[in-house]
């Protein structure tokens, strides 16, 4: 990887803080950030971990629970529409990624929707590939050594429970594997299309297109892309999607997640996960399950009213850029953010072998910025923290900062970066008590 000293030659200078400040004057999406709660002496570079709270949700939540709950009662069921909220918040999601309207609904969290969709993908691969007697391989479901953990978890464990087993392979060797015709069969690709560490951006496309030459389904977990980076999953042609909502998507910590099957599969397959809410008929109450058509039989049980409200806000947040220009105004300003924020550390932190690990190509990169340091990189982070400046610390090595382009201005990357020069250039991290952890890193 280069050093980010290398990285000063092919940036732009700014190198003060007002013109940073012009940069926010000229900003076309700048008044989206009164949308946010910003707390005083605070810049937020986590929402890649947990999107900052919209104005308009507590009054929002409190008038569910006052009013739709408080007075409604059981007939807001009815009377608000308690029930349509799945749908009608997964139809605002769904312009998000390329889907339509009716194909993604909110349910649950992303490793319980990453079961359903993979449980349902292998069954369908081995409907389609039924074993023969000379099959002495068995079929394999392939993900990278560096996925998010659940992501990988939940894949050894549906692929274990049909007898597939889960193949790891990097990220330059995933194509080459998906094309090996001596390699064992592959029945799935599962990935995140951001990378939780770097923030490097797979071309879904392509890969969705290797996977589909090896004869395997193309599944997507979009955490770090929904609301943070254009994305098209028709344009991809990919099979199924999963993703949270309390991230770029700023519903909320625990927020519920979402679940996208290609039309070509949804009434095709069987989620695993039959509750009473997928079934065709819920009020029914009838003793045998019958799945409801489309993206509606992924549902299972009672959706979390108050948690879906949160994410509604979070997600109009984002819509709300649509008549600036969108997904693509939104990362080409997130690009700007990561950008100046490489440079301004490679000049100011100059002396302290960070080294980055984010890919250097903006188009490459999604919102978000790791460095890796030879000192206590947790240190530094809880240090920048209880200085106002928030990121976070991903093992076993990275500090990792994300750029939400709605709230963040090009001013915030200034003070953070000259913040985080400080507590190099002083050793401040070398404080005793930032090297105590805590259970959320």
């Amino acid at each position: 990887m280069p050093s980010l000293a290398e990285l000063l030659t092919h940036a732009r200078e700014v190198s003060s803080r007002d013109q940073c400040a012009a940069l926010d004057r000229d900003d076309p999406l700048g008044a989206l950030r009164a949308q946010f709660v910003a707390p005083p002496g605070v810049i937020y570079l986590d929402g890649n971990s947990l999107g900052q709270l919209p104005v308009k949700t507590a009054t929002r939540i409190a008038q569910v629970v006052t009013g739709e709950w408080g007075q409604g009662l059981i007939r807001s069921w009815n009377d608000a529409g308690w029930m349509d909220l799945p749908t009608q918040v997964g139809n605002q999601i769904a312009r998000l990624v390329g889907a339509r309207p009716g194909e993604l609904i909110v349910c649950d969290s992303t490793s319980v929707n990453l079961f359903k969709v993979l449980r349902a993908a292998l069954a369908l691969w081995l409907a389609a590939n039924p074993a023969k007697p000379q099959d002495t391989a068995a079929p394999v479901v392939v993900s990278q050594p560096g996925n998010f953990p659940t992501d990988l978890y939940i894949a050894q464990s549906a692929a274990a429970d049909l007898g597939f087993e889960l193949e790891l392979c990097d990220a330059a060797q995933l194509e080459p594997r998906l094309a090996d015709p001596n390699a064992a069969p592959v029945a799935a690709l599962v990935l995140t299309q951001v990378d939780y560490r770097t923030g490097a951006i797979h071309d879904l496309g392509h890969l969705s297109a290797c996977a589909h030459a090896a004869g395997a389904f193309a599944i997507w977990d979009l955490a770090h892309s929904a609301g943070a980076i254009p994305v098209d999953l028709h344009q991809a042609d990919a099979d199924f999607a999963v993703g949270c909502g309390y991230k770029f998507l700023n519903g909320g910590p625990g927020a519920p997640a979402f679940v996208w099957a290609h039309p070509r599969w949804v009434d095709k397959t069987r989620q695993p996960l039959a509750g009473w809410l997928g079934h065709t008929a819920p009020f029914d109450f009838a003793a045998a399950y019958s799945p409801a058509q489309g993206i509606r039989h992924y549902l299972g049980g009672t959706p979390p009213i108050l948690s879906l409200t949160a994410l509604e806000c979070g997600v109009q947040t984002v819509l709300a850029a649509e008549p600036l220009g969108g997904m693509a105004a939104l990362h080409a300003k997130a690009q700007g953010l990561t950008e100046l924020f490489i440079r301004l550390v490679a000049r100011h932190c100059d002396r302290h072998e960070l080294e980055l690990l984010s890919p250097t190509d903006p188009a490459q990169r999604g919102c978000q910025v790791s460095l890796r340091s030879p000192l206590d990189g947790y240190a530094i982070v809880q240090a920048l923290i209880e200085r106002g400046v928030i990121g976070d610390f991903r093992a076993s090595d990275v500090l990792r900062f994300g750029f939400s382009p709605l709230p963040l201005r090009y001013v915030d990357v200034w003070d953070a970066v000259m913040e985080l020069a400080r507590v190099l250039d002083s050793g401040t991290w070398r404080d005793p008590r930032y090297a105590q952890r805590h259970a959320v890193t």
